[in-house]
């Protein structure tokens, strides 16, 4: 283990010591209900985690942004919250802090010092960073409109490797299901979720990569701002691990939706990644393969879209 993971380790144990809504909330992770499912030969588990409706429901219209203050920035952070700084290679000054509504069993939220909006552009490199110094961690990034519940305050969150089907069978995947279209890039196919692949013990390699991508899809996409999108990152065995799910839509229709219709479901990495997160039982109870079929194609671009973007 290196330095930085054990530093992380401990911060979780020490917070969850002082903190009593943390360790309440990570205690609770033991009773947490899970099944599996299969999703067009895809591995998927639906969780019941009531502790996350908060994130779940998080009214990110820029009225109940402005409203409310931001609770990444440190003056409104909890007086217990602490946090390990971190300044990465590209001089952006971030806090590695213990995520108080965890999905994963070590689960972190680490927010830029200065309160800037939630935009990837420009930061890819210091996402891979983390990913090759929390290398026991999956770092991710929600977009700001793609499942993100502080879009005005730019943050990675990370969780401990071992949850996500796609990080755990990202080799089989690639193997059985992704077309290559050049080199260290993957597609993968009929997967229910449009999604991109990057594999590379170059990381200067990726960063191009990301960039260009970035450029093409904020042009495709009419996006004054940033383009939708969702990303999973780990390094292992001295490859960097890119995934982008490249997005279409906010919420589905499900969480619209009155009556028996209605899933409660505001989909972001983590559940694309393969681990849809319900906070209502109703909804653990119900959610089928299907809705999760229908909700990942309602959200996330279309072949032919997936199609202009590689081309």
């Amino acid at each position: 283990m290196n330095s930085m993971n054990s530093t992380v380790n401990t911060l979780l144990i020490e917070q969850c010591n002082e903190w009593p809504q943390c360790s309440e909330n990570y205690a609770a992770l033991k009773t947490v209900e899970v099944r599996d499912t299969e999703v067009d030969g895809y591995k998927f588990k639906v969780q019941f985690n009531p502790k996350r409706i908060q994130s779940s429901a998080a009214k990110v219209d820029p009225k109940s942004i402005q409203e409310r203050k931001c609770f990444l920035c440190e003056i409104n952070r909890p007086e217990v919250q602490r946090g390990i700084p971190f300044a990465s290679k590209l001089g952006n000054t971030y806090t590695i802090l213990v995520n108080p509504f965890p999905i994963f069993k070590k689960h972190l939220t680490i927010p830029s010092v200065a309160h800037t909006n939630q935009l990837i552009e420009g930061k890819i490199g210091d996402m891979l960073e983390l990913a090759r110094l929390l290398d026991d961690f999956l770092i991710f990034y929600n977009g700001p409109k793609c499942g993100a519940s502080a879009p005005d305050h730019f943050h990675f969150q990370a969780g401990n490797k071992g949850f996500l089907p796609i990080e755990m069978d990202i080799e089989a995947i690639l193997s059985a299901h992704s077309r290559q279209i050049e080199q260290d890039v993957y597609i993968l196919k009929n997967a229910p979720a449009n999604t991109i692949v990057y594999k590379s013990a170059n990381v200067d390699a990726i960063i191009c990569w990301f960039n260009q991508f970035y450029a093409k899809f904020k042009q495709i996409s009419n996006s004054e701002e940033e383009p939708m999108m969702n990303l999973l990152s780990w390094f292992q065995d001295d490859y960097y691990y890119l995934v982008v799910y490249p997005r279409k839509m906010h919420r589905p229709s499900q969480f619209f939706a009155g009556g028996e219709e209605n899933i409660l479901i505001s989909p972001a990495s983590i559940d694309l990644g393969g681990v849809f997160i319900t906070p209502l039982e109703k909804d653990f109870t119900k959610i089928t393969s299907a809705d999760i079929k229908d909700i990942l194609e309602q959200i996330t671009v279309t072949p032919d879209d997936l199609k202009k973007l590689i081309k």
